[in-house]
């Protein structure tokens, strides 16, 4: 089979990513070559291919449901919001500019092109891809210069189908209200419906669908059931960090506490995933000075505005907390933004452009910012952990240089990081996904704390497998795939019906209408 499809959703985490990543999974167990493609991201979690681009790490974890390598070319536009107004433009895996919201949308002109021979190299290499759509394609007043949604789906020619989140409630005003407002060229190519995270009898919804059936003149593909234990696949955005995180049952007698400070431009917060992946661990993220405080374990995550976020940790008084942490002698660790926030002097003269500002002064350690990022997937050993093997990947423009105390990781007899007691500094995310030093590292933790707890014997990587596997089983057991099938393959049948009003303009002239009666 030959084709491609575009999963859209009523709103920003109705469940977009993982239906993708689920459909990718299902299709390649049935031996179908298949890549995820996103035009366009706004996303903080982002991933380091083999290639050195950096993408969402959203279409990373699709890629790896659909056996494949993640490339620059499956999410060839990345934001990544610094500032309030200001965003960062990644192309094809590298930083291309720097723009406000009104500068971006005169932007995405020149990237459409660019956006489709991403898609087109894709669709010559495999026999499907699955495009996921950003926010909703119902956004009007963004519609005129579109390149990820319906503006897409015209260009490419693209069918689409609509995810509907029924867990927050007003399925059917959203899902028909998102068809309602697309133009009657947008409306011929949105082929139908998918229920996501639906809890209850089927039977109780089935009225409902029939009727919105009839309505629109479109089916319902299907009803994805809630799922719970999905906690290892990747979260796009921060908006992931709302949902409570499960804790399994101790080993030992005691849980392992890990407070994560919450910052506001957090960035690769998957980062400490692999910790709930083991026994007995409770991850909070928070902005509570007194958990923070309390916690066996406090991290200071990836920022894309370190500068600024140090600014507000400290207004907040949560640096506070983090000095009081040393002072007793407390693991804490920085990742990425969070190790810089640790060291001395910071000079940033590009992401805030606020040149030289103190650190916390918790590691001997100075940060200077560089114009070109530096995009890495290094690997190494944990000199201070029995030599446990480390794997992770390197984003950022920030320059590390240690003056004292001792290295955390060593590569191609390189240091990386910096310890100093039991406080510690890295630049590379990523790096709890290897297990030998995980285990290590939170039994170091609990010796510290003098707890009674001991670390699983399941791999991170088998567990992630595993939760992909559910997600292909959710779509091939709750979903019409003959249906879906054909949409892939033959596209949006001709003829589809129009639900007025039928697009922005024709909205504005029935408003225009009732207020002239």
């Amino acid at each position: 089979m030959r084709g491609a499809l575009l999963v859209a959703g009523t709103h920003s985490d109705a469940g977009k990513s993982v239906v993708v990543a689920g459909i990718c999974r299902w299709l390649v167990r049935e031996g179908v070559k298949v890549a995820p493609f996103k035009a366009q991201n706004m996303a903080l979690n982002s991933y380091v291919t083999g290639e050195g681009a950096e993408i969402g790490r959203a279409q990373a974890a699709q890629a790896a449901a659909a056996r494949i390598e993640p490339e620059a070319a499956m999410n060839p536009v990345l934001l990544k919001p610094s500032a309030e107004r200001e965003t960062q433009v990644i192309v094809l895996g590298k930083p291309y500019a720097t723009a406000t919201a009104r500068s971006y949308g005169a932007m995405k002109e020149e990237l459409l092109p660019l956006v489709l021979d991403s898609l087109a190299d894709l669709r010559r290499r495999f026999d499907v891809v699955v495009c996921e759509g950003a926010g909703s394609p119902a956004e009007i007043n963004l519609r005129a210069n579109d390149i990820a949604n319906m503006g897409l789906a015209r260009a490419a020619n693209l069918p689409v189908v609509v995810v509907g989140d029924i867990d927050r409630g007003g399925l059917f005003a959203s899902l028909y209200g998102t068809l309602a407002l697309l133009s009657p060229e947008d409306q011929a190519l949105i082929g139908g419906f998918l229920v996501n995270k639906f809890r209850g009898d089927p039977a109780v919804l089935e009225p409902g669908l029939r009727q919105m059936g009839g309505m629109t003149g479109r089916p319902f593909f299907g009803t994805l059931p809630h799922a719970r234990g999905l906690s290892l696949l990747d979260g796009e955005d921060s908006l992931a960090l709302d949902v409570p995180r499960s804790v399994k049952p101790p080993l030992g007698r005691d849980v392992l506490r890990i407070a994560v400070v919450r910052l506001g431009r957090i960035s690769n917060f998957t980062d400490l995933d692999p910790l709930s992946h083991e026994p007995g661990v409770a991850v909070r993220f928070t902005e509570s000075p007194e958990e923070v405080l309390e916690a066996d374990l406090a991290v200071l995550p990836g920022t894309k505005a370190t500068v600024d976020d140090l600014a507000a940790l400290r207004a907040s008084g949560l640096d506070r907390a983090i000095l009081e942490r040393s002072e007793r002698g407390l693991p804490t660790l920085g990742i990425c933004g969070g190790y810089q926030m640790m060291g001395g002097r910071i000079a940033d003269g590009v992401e805030s452009r606020k040149g030289e500002v103190p650190g916390l002064g918790l590691l001997p350690v100075e940060t200077v910012f560089g114009e070109e990022k530096v995009l890495g997937r290094p690997g190494g050993q944990a000199i201070l952990f029995g030599e446990a093997p480390v794997a992770g990947y390197e984003i950022r423009h920030g320059r590390v240089a240690r003056s004292g105390g001792e290295p955390f990781l060593r590569t191609d007899g390189a240091d990386e990081g910096c310890v100093a007691g039991e406080t510690f500094g890295t630049s590379w995310h990523g790096v709890f996904e290897s297990d030998a030093f995980r285990r290590a590292f939170l039994h170091r933790v609990a010796e510290v704390r003098g707890l009674d707890w001991s670390s699983g014997d399941e791999p991170f990587a088998v567990a992630r497998e595993a939760q992909m596997d559910r997600l292909g089983d959710l779509v091939a057991e709750n979903v019409d795939r003959d249906a879906l099938l054909r949409l892939v393959e033959d596209g949006a049948p001709v003829g589809l019906p129009l639900v007025p009003p039928g697009g922005a303009g024709a909205l504005e002239a029935l408003v225009g209408r009732e207020l002239r009666a």
